[in-house]
């Protein structure tokens, strides 16, 4: 009888861990270490990331991010901008750093937003180091999990 209410605390307790190690990418995003390195073409400096280990680990698998939708009309392109922040506090109008906003390619249709909507969307990690174009933290193939 010990034996079964003793196993039966252990599934118990690893349960309730289980749920509580919830993944936070903006969290993980924020590890990564931006340096300066002068870009050529530009004639001036633009901070480059280095993915720690763990991050890169994650690239190419299906992740969920919660975050506001901020207004961005990319000339060409079927995405969207995702910031950790509401637009008054993002990488682009505030104080927010390069790890605090998300590219976001759907597959499909693409959903349409209004400013500081908070979504939830779902797609495969895509880190990118090099391409100025792009941010440092995409999610390609997303659909949206919550509006």
């Amino acid at each position: 009888m010990n034996r079964l209410l003793l196993a039966g605390l252990i599934i118990m307790a690893n349960l309730a861990l289980a749920q509580t190690s919830k993944f936070d990418a903006w969290n993980e995003f924020a590890k990564t270490k931006f340096e300066p390195k002068y870009y050529e073409k530009l004639g001036e400096y633009l901070f480059y990331p280095s993915f720690p280990e763990n991050l890169k680990a994650l690239e190419g698998k299906e992740i969920t991010v919660e975050g506001f939708y901020v207004p961005f009309a990319p000339e060409e392109g079927n995405y969207i901008i995702l910031s950790k922040y509401p637009m008054s506090q993002c990488f682009f109008c505030g104080g927010g750093g390069p790890e605090s906003i998300a590219e976001v390619t759907f597959k499909g249709s693409m959903p349409k937003f209004q400013v500081d909507d908070l979504i939830t969307v779902k797609g495969k990690l895509k880190l990118n180091a090099s391409d100025i174009d792009h941010v440092n933290f995409i999610l390609e193939d997303a659909i949206l999990v919550k509006k």
